[in-house]
């Protein structure tokens, strides 16, 4: 299965305490999301002996907080894979890209998982917020 190279979840619901306990099911060292601004907390993990630097911006787009991890080495292959675990785990709506982003790609096309497993494909455009 390819690897992305990096992975953003967008989270309906997005409770600091419930994300962080999450996260440290996943991950060998549990990171400690730290307020780094305002809505934006940063931490770093390890998997697999890897350093995943982590960013969660609160307030990204229309009420979901954006869940960033800048590496390929996740427990996740695709961001998919995160967004349905994320949903499951924290009982929330989850968005994320369509698959590895392509220029000339739509931009305001996701993939929706709900928490009773639910998903699909929708538009989700920009609301310039």
């Amino acid at each position: 299965m390819e690897r992305y190279p990096d992975i953003e979840i967008y989270l309906a619901d997005a409770d600091i305490e419930t994300v962080q306990r999450w996260l440290a099911g996943h991950f060998d060292e549990p990171p400690t999301l730290v307020k780094r601004g305002k809505a934006q907390w940063q931490a770093r993990a390890r998997h697999a002996g890897n350093e995943v630097p982590i960013l969660l911006v609160t307030q990204a787009a229309d009420g979901f907080a954006s869940l960033w991890f800048d590496s390929p080495h996740t427990p996740w292959p695709r961001d998919m894979d995160c967004a349905r675990d994320a949903a499951q785990a924290l009982g929330c709506e989850v968005r994320c890209s369509l698959g590895g982003w392509q220029p000339g790609d739509e931009p305001d096309r996701f993939w929706r998982v709900r928490a009773d497993g639910e998903e699909g494909a929708i538009d989700w455009p920009d609301s310039g917020q």
